[in-house]
């Protein structure tokens, strides 16, 4: 039964002594099997828009270590690319778009409607997965944030700063605002297919949130999550939805109240003792070991895992990393770091 699942059940709000885990970028390029069906996909678009191999390499970590949750393998960028956006990936670089820098740049862009045939691979691999995963896995479906995924497409490529969206919203906020109102509701269609065909949970990740400040985090960070949380939950009553607002800061405080999730993800900088006090009343928290120790190993990984569990333990937690595993991260210390969590 679905409602016994551990990762349902922190997100339904139950606190436990040993908190559900997966890890952000669980299946990549650290582990060897990942590496190897990749080359088999050619190139990593291809990877994510061949559902086979999509599933089979959300499906790795879960075999190699028996998460609760598998998140599926997609990127955050395939909005912009069904959206009729160019995008490609340079090796060792990262990804590249044709650039949004006025009005101009919208023209050539399709309708929310019209992203599903593109999309369709993906929604494919949820069922593969919603089929294969064990059934005591919790199967995850996510979408880059609006704000996030219009910094890449108004820059063309991820920057430092975020300073092209910024300055793109300042100087011409009747297209920004196009641009974020279309991302949003094309997020909601995303996301409730991929519910459709199987996600139990959705996360928003919202990587850039941090470089909203004031009233801009709230207009662009805060309400674009909430509008796509409260359509989800509308259409797929009981529905889970994990917010991960990026370095949002003091700005972490009421965001999954404000915003309707049951569930705020947080960045390395939180203390966890102060992320139970001022986050874990109104949600549960999901978060946030330093994706660093999973490099470094040893009794600082263990001793550092111990102490989250240990705050976060009087409300509801998910383990996770404060962001994505790294590519030079070692297979082995996940094994560490499980036993360091479940005993």
């Amino acid at each position: 039964m679905t409602d016994k699942k551990k990762l349902l059940r922190s997100l339904a709000g139950e606190a436990m002594d040993v908190p559900p885990v997966w890890l952000m970028r669980q299946a990549g390029r650290y582990l060897p099997e990942y590496r190897e069906t990749r080359a088999q996909a050619g190139d990593f678009l291809s990877l994510c828009y061949n559902s086979e191999l999509a599933a089979e390499v959300t499906l790795q970590p879960i075999r190699r270590y028996g998460f609760d949750a598998a998140i599926l393998f997609a990127d955050i960028l395939l909005i912009p690319d069904a959206l009729g956006a160019d995008l490609w990936f340079v090796t060792g670089e990262g990804p590249r778009l044709s650039t949004i820098t006025g009005p101009e740049g919208l023209k050539p862009l399709k309708g929310k409607d019209d992203i599903h045939d593109h999309l369709a691979p993906v929604y494919e691999t949820v069922r593969i997965l919603s089929r294969e995963l064990p059934k005591e896995t919790t199967l995850i479906g996510f979408a880059g944030a609006p704000w996030t995924v219009a910094t890449y497409m108004i820059a063309g490529r991820g920057t430092p700063d975020q300073g092209p969206a910024h300055a793109l919203r300042e100087s011409d906020p009747e297209t920004f605002g196009a641009l974020i109102d279309l991302l949003t509701d094309a997020t909601i269609e995303y996301l409730d297919m991929q519910v459709k065909a199987g996600a139990e949970v959705v996360k928003i990740f919202d990587s850039w949130a941090g470089s909203l400040k004031g009233e801009a985090f709230d207009k662009f960070a805060l309400e674009p999550a909430k509008r796509i949380t409260a359509e989800m939950k509308r259409r797929n009553p009981g529905l889970p939805v994990i917010a991960f607002p990026r370095e949002a800061g003091e700005k972490y405080i009421g965001f999954a109240k404000a915003v309707g999730a049951d569930c705020v993800a947080i960045d390395t900088k939180v203390a966890p003792e102060w992320a139970a006090e001022h986050l874990q009343p109104d949600s549960c928290v999901q978060g946030n070991l330093d994706p660093k120790l999973m490099v470094e190993g040893g009794q600082r990984l263990v001793d550092e895992a111990r102490h989250i569990v240990d705050a976060l333990k009087g409300g509801p937690h998910i383990f996770n990393l404060g962001h994505g595993i790294t590519p030079d991260a070692d297979p082995e210390n996940v094994h560490v770091l499980l036993d360091a969590i479940r005993g």
